[in-house]
């Protein structure tokens, strides 16, 4: 039976780990949250790149910074200002979140992260990952972070077969790093070099680039030729497709109608453009205004698009409409207002940019 948190396992880390620190000391890329490793500039840049690209994250990492440079900005940031300059990177509770970790953190910590992962755990939005990476990066403790390219990397390493999408496979392979972490400043380019190897190198689509690997020659996955079949991931379900009509009600002044979602569900409480479920043709549009009271120049159609949420993808048929009165039923703002006040969800991306 194959253990992973073994004595034979743990040797073989504890071999791998100072050529992996010497590898991203020579090869790390110098990413701003690298360069001033606050606790707090550690947080927001986890919370950014859990689910976005590194290199899209980047300017919003700087945008928001700027804006919000301490905890003590991030907690007294208004909502939707927070929203606007959260809006494109998606999974709008993280950025709920980061407010509501923020507020605590100056009503328990008095505006600095705690340094322990466990109380850092306690934190709304931050898991065992941001804990494990704050408290190893920023405050040096001998603490692992285990996400999706440190599972890769591990499994490769130690030729592990084990579903790494089961939580009891991320349990073993943190109790595993947790015995031969180091403290100090290695506890945090253990952290980012295992961040960039699996980025970089044991790339998660295509061939791991193995000739680049600094512990290929420990690497029991490179050498029994088993690479393309390690890690182990269950097979992802089929996501939910819904159909949705986005309608661009434009009045003749000039604005545009938008509306706040619900408090609760997908994009809660984001702005968004009257939508309907279903795809409605043209006939059905132009029923539903008049049912609204609405008196209509003639609508048109303005394209489909598709967006793909985690679990859900939405398929979208749009039209527009000029519409004679601006009805209490909705905010009526011009594309300007809209695109420097309102967090309109990348979602709409496609439609947004058909405001005139």
């Amino acid at each position: 039976m194959f253990v992973i948190d073994s004595t034979e396992n743990q040797t073989l880390l504890r071999d791998a780990i100072p050529h992996l620190i010497s590898w991203y000391k020579e090869n790390k890329k110098e990413y701003p949250w690298r360069v001033d490793a606050t606790p707090y500039h550690v947080w927001v840049s986890e919370i950014m790149l859990q689910q976005t690209r590194i290199e899209a994250a980047l300017d919003y990492y700087k945008r928001f910074t700027a804006e919000l440079p301490t905890v003590k900005a991030l907690a007294e940031v208004d909502d939707e200002r927070l929203m606007k300059l959260w809006q494109g990177l998606g999974y709008y509770s993280r950025a709920r979140n980061l407010k509501k970790a923020a507020v605590r953190i100056m009503e328990e910590h008095g505006g600095e992260l705690p340094c322990s992962a466990e109380a850092l755990r306690k934190l709304p939005g931050i898991g065992d990952y941001t804990a494990g990476a704050i408290a190893s990066i920023a405050y040096h403790k001998s603490e692992p972070a285990v996400d999706g390219n440190v599972l890769r990397v591990i499994s490769r390493i130690i030729a592990s077969y084990e579903d790494i999408m089961l939580p009891a496979t991320k349990k073993s392979v943190t109790a595993l790093l947790r015995k031969v972490y180091p403290s100090g400043t290695d506890a945090a380019l253990l952290t980012e070099g295992l961040m960039e190897l699996g980025e970089q190198v044991c790339i998660p689509n295509g061939e791991p680039r193995c000739e680049s690997c600094p512990i290929a020659s420990l690497c029991r996955a490179f050498a029994e030729n088993k690479t393309s079949d390690i890690p182990v991931r269950e097979v992802k379900k089929e996501k939910r497709r819904e159909e949705k009509t986005v309608l661009l009600l434009r009045s003749r002044e000039g604005r545009y109608a938008i509306q706040k979602r619900s408090e609760k569900g997908l994009l809660a409480n984001m702005w968004e453009f009257p939508t309907l479920d279903g795809k409605c043709a043209e006939g059905d549009v132009e029923s539903y205004l008049a049912e609204q009271g609405f008196s209509v120049e003639a609508v048109l159609s303005c394209g489909e698009a598709e967006h793909i949420f985690t679990h859900i993808v939405w398929q979208m048929i749009g039209f527009s409409a000029t519409v004679f009165k601006e009805t209490g039923d909705y905010i009526w703002k011009s594309r300007e207002e809209i695109m420097a006040d309102y967090a309109i969800p990348s979602a709409y991306r496609y439609y947004v940019k058909q405001l005139k």
